[in-house]
C-alpha cells in the first residue's frame, strides 16, 4: 500500500515538514556536495582549505541546532508546571492529610498571585490613562505573629500524623486451635 511520507509521521520527511527537524540548509552545502565529473589534481592548500571549511560548517549547524532544540522546546518547562498542577488539583483525594493542605493552602496563594496580577495590570492600565490611584499598604507579619503561626502549624501537623511506633487501637485474641493459631480480628 502506498502512502504520502510527509503524512506519516514517524519519517523524515513528514519531521522536516512539521518543524519537528531542522531542514537541510544549501547555504552551507554550497559548492561542497556539488558533484564533480571532472578529477581535481590534488593540491595541498586546497585540502588544508576544505578541512578548515568542513569544521566551520560543523561549528555553524551544531550552532542551529542547539538555537532550533531552544526554540522548540521554549515553552514545554511551563506547560509542564501547569500539567503538574492540574493532575494535584483533580486528584487532591489521594494525597495524605498534610499534603492535601499544604496543596490547598499553595492552590489559594497561586489564586492570590493571579488576582494581584491582574490587579497590577488594571493600575498599569490607570497610569497610562492619567488616573491616580491610592497606594495600598500590604500588611505584613511581625516576626513574633510570624513564630506563632508556625507553632500552630507544627501543632497541627502533630495532631493528624500519627507518631512512630504506636501500636493499632485494638487488641487481637489468638486462639490456638491444634497446632495451628487462628485471629480474630477485634473482638
Amino acid at each position: 500500500m502506498k502512502r504520502n511520507p510527509r503524512k506519516l509521521s514517524w519519517t523524515k520527511s513528514f519531521r522536516r515538514a512539521h518543524g519537528k527537524e531542522l531542514p537541510i540548509d544549501g547555504t552551507l552545502l554550497g559548492s561542497m556536495s556539488q558533484r564533480r565529473n571532472i578529477p581535481v589534481r590534488y593540491n595541498r592548500e586546497t585540502v588544508a582549505r576544505t578541512l578548515e571549511a568542513m569544521t566551520r560548517i560543523e561549528e555553524i549547524r551544531s550552532r542551529r541546532e542547539l538555537r532550533f532544540y531552544k526554540e522548540r522546546m521554549k515553552g514545554n518547562k511551563a506547560r509542564q508546571l501547569e500539567a503538574d498542577r492540574k493532575l494535584v488539583e483533580e486528584n487532591q483525594h489521594l494525597l495524605p492529610v498534610e499534603e492535601r493542605e499544604r496543596v490547598e493552602g499553595l492552590v489559594k496563594d497561586m489564586e492570590v498571585m493571579e488576582d494581584g496580577e491582574q490587579d497590577a495590570e488594571a493600575a498599569l492600565v490607570g497610569e497610562e490613562s492619567g488616573e491616580e490611584e491610592e497606594d495600598v499598604e500590604m500588611s505584613t507579619l511581625t516576626p513574633e505573629e510570624e513564630r506563632a503561626l508556625a507553632k500552630e502549624e507544627a501543632a497541627r501537623k502533630a495532631k493528624t500524623t500519627p507518631k512512630k511506633g504506636t501500636k493499632a487501637k485494638g487488641k487481637r485474641k489468638v486462639a490456638v486451635v491444634g497446632q495451628t493459631e487462628g485471629m480474630d480480628v477485634d473482638a
